[in-house]
């Protein structure tokens, strides 16, 4: 397992739409792991693969608290099938925009559908930060980030931050 580097806003390939994961080869679990690794050390709670540059339909996550209590999650494909109405606010952050947070509103409970790492099909309900979380990530296949959720305003003030610092950093 390999601790990658993260891809950080303002890089354009964050915007970027993930392409669908075909068989699941050892390339794909290795990736999987690979994930899980950087998400773990940033630390983080999750990961798509665009955000270590690989622009593939993988998603990790781990809600758990303690770290002797881990429980990686891999969702190949995932995509949301049903949402909740009832809608939470939490606060947000992202290992691709760091030390930012912002409260966003989205469903409470969603149910996914995905493969896992043997390419069987699942579906899960999630509510709560794991529901969040799922969203999230999701977001980041499809090229949205969580600071598209916020006011333009807010949005276009974190994006100069970032693309400033980028730029000092060069």
């Amino acid at each position: 397992m390999t601790i990658r580097p993260l891809v950080i806003l303002p890089d354009a390939r964050l915007r970027l739409a993930s392409e669908p994961v075909g068989p699941v080869t050892d390339e794909i679990r290795t990736l999987a792991a690979d994930m899980l690794e950087t998400m773990y050390d940033a630390p983080g709670v999750g990961l798509a693969a665009i955000q270590i540059g690989v622009p593939k339909r993988v998603v990790t996550i781990d809600t758990s608290k303690d770290e002797n209590d881990r429980q990686p999650q891999v969702f190949l494909n995932p995509e949301i099938v049903w949402s909740s109405e009832e809608k939470r606010v939490y606060d947000e952050g992202c290992l691709s925009i760091p030390e930012y947070y912002g409260e966003v509103e989205r469903p409470d409970r969603v149910r996914v559908r995905f493969r896992d790492l043997d390419g069987a099909e699942r579906e899960i309900e999630a509510d709560g930060l794991l529901a969040t979380c799922i969203q999230h990530e999701i977001d980041h296949l499809d090229g949205v980030l969580f600071i598209d959720h916020l006011s333009k305003l807010k949005r276009d003030r974190v994006v100069k931050k970032f693309a400033k610092a980028a730029k000092r950093d060069a």
